[in-house]
């Protein structure tokens, strides 16, 4: 069965003079992830503003649920035993990355996790392995998802009592 052919936002990004073509191979884990935070706030965005329109201070902080670095070093551990071999060799060189920047309110295992996961991220935009992207994303949210129920259940169990 044949694909459908979609166009998306890159070959239009691609037209932008000054723009070039970027090897992920040749960035280093760090720039990965800078990449990669920025590609998965917009997914991110993207998804809350598609809930509804509310007032932009609740979508931040619907947002910031997911963006911060406990939230993406949880969604990571559902999304590691699905890695392929250069897959995890990108989050472990993005996991073991010295940041110049001290973990903010985070703990430093979460910091680093969440660094891998951004790495990983950056490495399939820049790749333009979109599918294997939101393939990815889609297991850690849905965790993230499962998460949110159990602890809304937990509020309102406690809250009867």
């Amino acid at each position: 069965m044949e694909k459908s052919v979609g166009i998306g936002l890159e070959p239009f990004i691609r037209k932008i003079p000054g723009m070039k073509q970027i090897d992920p191979k040749q960035c280093s884990p760090l720039v990965l992830a800078y990449v990669g935070d920025c590609v998965f706030d917009l997914i991110v965005k993207t998804m809350v503003v598609g809930r509804g329109n509310r007032p932009v201070h609740r979508l931040h902080e619907e947002t910031s649920r997911y963006v911060q670095a406990s939230a993406q070093s949880y969604m990571m551990r559902f999304m590691q035993e699905h890695l392929n071999e250069e897959e995890h060799a990108v989050y472990r060189r993005g996991r073991n990355a010295r940041s110049v920047s001290p973990a903010k309110n985070q703990s430093i295992t979460d910091y680093r996790r969440a660094t891998g996961f951004e790495a990983l991220i950056g490495h399939l935009y820049l790749s333009g392995e979109y599918e294997r992207l939101t393939e990815l994303v889609t297991i850690g949210l849905e965790a993230m998802e499962e998460k949110f129920d159990t602890e809304r259940n937990e509020g309102a169990k406690n809250a009867g009592k």
